[in-house]
């Protein structure tokens, strides 16, 4: 007994020691990493600068960082570390054979975040998908649809799909195409068009709006306005027309017509 008291009073007192400091450093350590990963988003919100590397970079000297001092702590231990090198090596080459979908994801974040098709609060459509960017990981990139659903979309498929970025550009064109009856005057529809297009306040100058024929379909004419506004008022300026253009072709006593078909019966 005394001797089994002396080995456990040697032992702590040496290794003991080592694996109080150790822990001491992690408690003190992982804070502080989690503290400058947390201030560099904070940094890149208040210089405007870009959201989507300050997320990355942020994540990137969080794990980064917490890996090494493990891997200092380790050492510091007197844990052989080439052994766990190669035990993590091993164990890497197996379940990258299991997760070859996750990689795909893995690359395809990183091809994403190294050729910027969009960054965070961007409006996206992809993958069948519209939305809000709301972030970007590795693996998954997350987006908010108009009607407040969260959605995960794999960076695999996204990297290698289409993707159409509606906030890249500062302006959009909003098109619209109306029905005018054959018997209708099509000249005052257009200039009825015109000049809703010109007084909107939304609506660009320049480019000056466009309306004119175009289609003469087997119930109406279908006339086609095209106007350029902000993008951010996109849906304002859409919607306004439509309701502008219903009151005042009711006003003028220009028809919208529905589908019909003329049956001619032949007596014979």
């Amino acid at each position: 007994m005394p001797q089994f008291v002396e080995s456990l009073l040697s032992w702590l007192t040496t290794g003991g020691v080592k694996i109080a400091v150790a822990f001491l450093i992690m408690l003190v350590s992982f804070p502080i990493i989690n503290r400058i990963s947390k201030s560099i988003i904070n940094s890149f919100e208040k210089k405007n600068y870009d959201k989507t590397i300050g997320k990355t970079l942020s994540y990137l000297i969080k794990i980064g960082g917490k890996v090494i001092v493990l891997c200092c702590l380790l050492g510091y231990l007197g844990i052989d570390t080439a052994g766990i090198s190669a035990l993590i090596a091993t164990l890497g080459v197996g379940i990258g054979l299991a997760v070859q979908g996750s990689l795909a994801n893995f690359a395809g974040g990183v091809l994403i975040i190294l050729t910027r098709p969009f960054k965070v609060d961007d409006f996206i459509e992809a993958q069948g998908v519209s939305g809000v960017v709301e972030d970007i990981h590795i693996i998954y990139t997350i987006v908010r649809t108009l009607d407040n659903k969260v959605i995960s979309l794999p960076n695999g498929a996204l990297a290698n799909g289409t993707i159409i970025n509606y906030s890249t550009k500062d302006t959009r064109r909003v098109d619209l195409t109306f029905s005018v009856s054959y018997e209708s005057d099509y000249k005052k529809a257009i200039k009825i068009l015109s000049e809703l297009a010109d007084r909107h306040e939304l609506v660009l100058k320049d480019p000056e709006p466009f309306c004119r024929i175009s289609e003469h379909a087997d119930s109406a004419i279908k006339l086609t306005l095209r106007v350029w506004c902000d993008a951010a008022d996109y849906w304002d300026v859409y919607f306004d027309l439509l309701e502008q253009v219903k009151e005042s072709f009711d006003k003028e006593n220009i028809v919208i017509p529905f589908n019909q078909l003329d049956v001619h019966i032949n007596n014979k």
